[in-house]
């Protein structure tokens, strides 16, 4: 396991050489301003099987497993945060038709997704809910031979994109109090569902390649076959997306550390003061010292976890641990890379500030930091008799 195979070191060059080769700070600023999709790049990555690397053969996929989605995922994020998280939010929720939905769906969609043809979106969270998944409003009635939907969803990722083609809703199927969990669905909404609209909550501190939408659904109906999962099951999908979609962003989180030590590395290598390279003194010594270390226990657990997941065992304490101690990696790693650069650090010119910044939307992401706590200590303090 700490030893990748030889495919897996020949995805992750080729993900660096393709990275290498199409990532650009200045293009990324230029779509920063513009709160653009890198929609070319996107593109190349889909024609060249970066995208759902993990969806099988048979949907356009590579047919491999999550640690390699990881390594591309790391690769990518460390070369341009932004522009790598665009690609891997490309395919947002995605897992959901890939995990729960009928053979049509996958085969519908899921090619689709892979050559890049259209965006998906993920719509779970609502106003004033937030994770809290057990309450949302957002419901789902049974007409006959469709699924009417009506709710709002917030925070909603490619929402609006003009290439987005579908969404994954979570909506209410029951009202029994007596089982919340219960009561809960997925669903598949294309976004050109009549009664669909989307309005853009506007720029953010970071992640702003990828548009961010409240979604609205208004009457809109969905046929029987867009369900994913079983009816009132959808509360035990979304925990087993999770543990996937954690690994994931683990993943953004480590590339997003290990690019801002790159940075910082180089930057201490070149710039002198009083004499002296920054790299000789040994201040700057111990902040990179403490960076690496960092970086390298976040790849580490992500990597096991993702490991654990293809081997068939997914874990959620592991998944959670991946995502905690990466998030927080990447937090860490890009402050100290802030500070090493001085003033610098804090101007555009260089690329640490943008990191930095792109670091806490994946914090935030799939759960905060108290989310993951929370699941690490009841799954690890168990039953309390």
């Amino acid at each position: 396991m700490f030893e990748l195979s030889k495919p897996q070191k020949e995805i992750q060059k080729a993900a660096r050489d393709f990275a290498k080769g199409e990532f650009d700070k200045e293009i990324a600023y230029e779509l920063e301003i513009k709160q653009a999709f890198p929609k070319k790049i996107w593109q190349k990555a889909a024609d060249l099987g970066f995208l759902g690397i993990h969806y099988p053969e048979s949907c356009s996929g590579g047919g491999m497993g999550v640690l390699e989605n990881v390594l591309i995922t790391e690769t990518f994020c460390r070369s341009d945060s932004s522009i790598g998280s665009a690609l891997v939010q490309a395919t947002s929720a995605s897992e959901c038709i890939l995990r729960f939905g009928g053979e049509e769906l996958k085969n519908r969609y899921l090619p689709r997704l892979a050559e890049g043809e259209i965006l998906s979106g993920r719509a779970l969270t609502e106003t004033q809910r937030g994770e809290d998944y057990l309450n949302i409003q957002t419901t789902a009635e049974k007409r006959g031979s469709t699924w009417v939907i009506n709710g709002t969803k917030r925070y909603v990722e490619n929402g609006g994109d003009p290439d987005t083609g579908l969404y994954i809703v979570l909506c209410r199927t029951s009202s029994d109090e007596s089982s919340p969990e219960g009561g809960l669905s997925l669903f598949l909404v294309e976004a050109d569902r009549p009664g669909l609209t989307t309005e853009s909550v506007g720029k953010k501190l970071g992640n702003n390649l990828t548009a961010t939408a409240r979604l609205t659904l208004n009457e809109v109906e969905v046929p029987i076959e867009n369900l994913l999962g079983d009816e009132g099951n959808g509360y035990a999908c979304l925990e087993q997306y999770f543990v996937e979609s954690r690994i994931l962003a683990a993943a953004k989180a480590v590339g997003n550390a290990a690019g801002s030590l790159d940075r910082a590395l180089e930057y201490i290598k070149g710039r002198e003061q009083f004499g002296k390279k920054i790299a000789e003194f040994q201040v700057s010594q111990h902040k990179i010292a403490d960076m690496a270390t960092k970086v390298e226990l976040a790849r580490l657990v992500t990597h096991k976890a993702a490991w654990y997941f293809d081997q068939g065992k997914p874990d959620s304490t592991l998944s959670s641990m991946a995502k905690l101690t990466a998030g927080r990696a990447a937090m860490e790693v890009g402050a100290q890379a802030i500070q090493l650069f001085g003033g610098y650090g804090y101007m555009t010119e260089y690329d640490v500030e943008r990191y930095y910044r792109d670091a806490k939307v994946i914090e935030l992401q799939e759960g905060i930091k108290d989310v993951q706590k929370d699941i690490i200590a009841r799954n690890v303090i168990g039953k309390i008799r």
